[in-house]
């Protein structure tokens, strides 16, 4: 009876330790598997590797069911890499590309609709000017992230030996200061490129010049008085020798090359170059002072726009979002903006003291920052969102050349270069 007694005990103990082992690993289960995004960015590392991981780690411990997986690619390779991501259907999920580039997938569908994503309170952070250069067709396909502008880097030097006192305003000053350059030293006073798959220098000053790129429907709106104006600027600025003869066959890396050797008076470039030219030319870096940048009697000043893109594929459209959304609001902005020497997109960050106060022993970079700040106040992406922009600067730089080489008229050349683009 006793030996019943006990083996009664020890099962009802054994049930009880059962249950118990039961509840425990019921309550325990699974944890849920964490969210992970990629992330890309182009050339970030490893200058500012230090800042991304932080900034990783910060996101990661507010969002706790959110991993970050950081992937940095080299500039010249972005451009294959994220094509063949997006036609693979294998895209990261958040991505920092520029507006040009954006837009010609934008116009494939390829990214993801933000309009309805980004809450108007939180559109409105933004600079309504630079949040509109990462829409197409009334829709909003990318997050502004960080800017820059150009400046006039010039070489006091040279301008002391022409008897120049002034930085020219104008590309109609320009025009004046680039022969007495010529005369007084035998250097030119700058270099610009009409190389089609380069830089979109000259694009910007025909639209600060007046004219107007593309009409509502896309079609060529430069065959105009103002487009044909603009054609003769350059073509006689050429004839005249009054820029070099690379500049038909050299990229924009030339000109801070002549500017860096002390061939040329002026550089236009971001202020992030002068650091450059410190490190390559110290002596050039001494004799550079800075002015705003050039432009035409309209008065419109050039930005540049790295923006981010989330693609339209991602499987984790929500916390891809949030992420983008994270790395360019107001505290984050500001702290890569002083990190990097750019320029922030939120009206909050811009607004700091930082981007409005220098002393007056400033150095030129400091200088520099304040200047490309106040620009931003006139500051749009002077060239039209198009998918096939390229094509329509391929269609203008080519004919510019012929009347540069004397093998068309300006008239010709402006009238080809429209058919160029409408019958593409």
């Amino acid at each position: 009876m006793i030996q019943l007694q006990k083996f009664k005990k020890l099962a009802a103990w054994a049930l009880i330790g059962l249950l118990s082992s039961w509840m425990i690993s019921c309550g325990s289960g699974p944890k849920p598997t964490a969210t992970t995004i990629e992330f890309w960015t182009m050339q970030l590392q490893p200058q500012f590797t230090n800042y991304f991981q932080s900034l990783i780690a910060t996101f990661e411990s507010q969002n706790s069911g959110i991993k970050v997986n950081w992937v940095d690619i080299p500039w010249s390779a972005m451009e294959n890499k994220i094509l063949t991501a997006v036609s693979a259907n294998t895209p990261p999920d958040v991505v920092n590309l520029n507006p040009g580039f954006a837009s010609q997938l934008a116009g494939r569908n390829a990214w993801l609709d933000l309009d309805t994503k980004v809450p108007n309170e939180v559109r409105s952070s933004y600079l309504p000017n630079i949040w509109k250069a990462s829409t197409l067709n009334g829709k909003s396909f990318g997050i502004p992230w960080y800017l820059t502008t150009r400046l006039t880097i010039y070489n006091t030097d040279l301008l002391k030996q022409a008897g120049i006192t002034k930085a020219p305003a104008t590309y109609g000053e320009l025009a004046q200061v680039a022969q007495q350059i010529k005369d007084k030293t035998g250097k030119y006073a700058f270099f610009v490129t009409f190389v089609p798959q380069d830089s979109g220098e000259v694009m910007e000053s025909l639209v600060q010049m007046g004219v107007t790129l593309v009409d509502s429907e896309g079609k060529a709106a430069f065959n105009s008085p103002q487009g044909k104006a603009a054609f003769q600027y350059w073509v006689d600025l050429y004839k005249k020798g009054l820029l070099p003869k690379e500049a038909l066959t050299q990229g924009h890396r030339h000109a801070i090359d002549l500017y860096q050797a002390g061939e040329t008076a002026f550089l236009a470039s971001g202020p992030e170059f002068l650091k450059t030219i410190a490190n390559n030319a110290p002596k050039i870096a001494q004799a550079s002072a800075i002015a705003p940048q050039l432009t035409g009697d309209t008065g419109k000043k050039n930005v540049a726009v790295m923006n981010i893109v989330v693609p339209r594929e991602t499987k984790q459209p929500d916390a891809a979002v949030k992420f983008a959304l994270f790395v360019t609001n107001d505290e984050n902005q500001l702290a890569f903006a002083k990190a990097a020497n750019v320029l922030p997109s939120t009206v909050k960050a811009l607004s700091d003291t930082y981007f409005k106060e220098v002393s007056a022993t400033a150095s030129t970079v400091e200088k520099a920052r304040v200047i490309s700040a106040a620009q931003l106040q006139q500051a749009e992406i002077l060239t039209p969102t198009l998918k096939d922009f390229k094509k329509l600067q391929t269609a203008v730089y080519e004919n510019l050349q012929a009347a540069m080489l004397g093998q068309k008229t300006v008239d010709k050349a402006v009238e080809d270069a429209a058919q160029q683009w409408n019958n593409r």
